[in-house]
């Protein structure tokens, strides 16, 4: 995989899983079976398309519907299919210490070159939790932690002060931020040498500006070059030209972001632009309808995204 750990970002920091990722869709059969070939062709593609790294078994991956053993076949599979072109990060966070310690384990063993541990979601644990949580992972394996800040989503944010005490330990390295607490991402910034990356695509270009060292995208799924060139503008000094391509993407973010869930629309993108063969979900989720299609397909156009 590219030695990321070994250079920096613009804002001087580690990129220890990349800097251009997307947060990628799970396939599915017609039959709703796990599209193992399908998940190898959009993990390859994405890595053609500007990625350097790849989140696996998050939630636009529909990670609360697809088994451990599917989890861990589709981890093998991307691994195989992007070889060492790519980080590939995989999802484990659960509200189970134990259960997310187990996924750690075993995507530690399936090859996986980092994690990504959300907040534990429903059962809203005190900070003191979250710190005996997220050090107990982080003590189960050797891969570095992507910690995922997602309060919208978990029901419980991690503090600032829990994010600046947690950066002591060695393999907590990094947090996808969607807290939308921009204040507190500065103290955090100010105060370690955890990696940022965006992971509210509409944030993007602020969170870059702050100091964070790249995002964890859904829109990646059709703009990886877009925004690999923004993530380079800005640290090239080029703002003007990150200004334009946010603002050029902002029919797709919407499009993507705002119509429905997020994984339903990234999976209809995929099948729009000739990537995916279907939209296929698992409920509760359901793939959009013909007319979100064709209002998608306008917009992505408007960005400059034709399918």
């Amino acid at each position: 995989m590219p030695d990321a750990s070994a250079t920096e970002g613009s804002a001087g920091r580690p990129t220890p899983f990349g800097r251009m990722l997307t947060a990628m869709v799970t396939p599915f059969s017609d039959d709703g079976a796990l599209d193992l070939a399908a998940a190898q062709e959009v993990a390859a593609h994405l890595v053609d398309n500007g990625h350097d790294g790849l989140v696996i078994s998050g939630t636009t991956g529909e990670s609360p519907t697809t088994t451990d053993a599917e989890k861990d076949a589709l981890l093998r599979a991307v691994v195989e299919a992007v070889g060492d072109r790519a980080h590939v990060v995989a999802g484990v966070g659960t509200f189970d210490t134990e259960h997310t310690m187990e996924s750690a384990r075993a995507a530690e063993k399936a090859g996986a070159s980092g994690l990504l541990v959300v907040t534990p979601y429903y059962n809203k644990p005190p900070q003191s939790g979250l710190l005996a949580h997220f050090r107990a992972v982080a003590d189960t394996t050797d891969l570095d932690l992507l910690l995922y800040d997602i309060p919208g989503r978990t029901g419980t944010p991690i503090a600032t002060e829990t994010l600046i005490a947690l950066a002591e330990h060695p393999r907590i390295v990094a947090v996808k931020d969607a807290k939308y607490d921009m204040f507190g991402t500065t103290q955090v910034l100010a105060a370690t040498d955890l990696a940022y990356y965006s992971g509210a695509d509409e944030m993007t270009l602020a969170l870059l500006a702050m100091g964070a060292v790249g995002t964890v995208s859904v829109v990646g799924h059709v703009a990886g070059p877009q925004y690999a060139e923004m993530i380079s503008a800005v640290g090239a000094g080029d703002l003007d030209r990150a200004r334009a391509i946010d603002r050029a993407l902002v029919p797709a973010v919407r499009a993507i972001m705002t119509r429905t869930q997020g994984a339903i629309m990234a999976k209809a993108a995929l099948e729009l632009t000739g990537v995916l063969r279907n939209r296929r979900m698992r409920l509760p989720l359901v793939a959009a309808t013909d007319d979100e299609v064709e209002v998608l397909r306008g917009d992505l156009a408007a960005a400059g995204l034709a399918a």
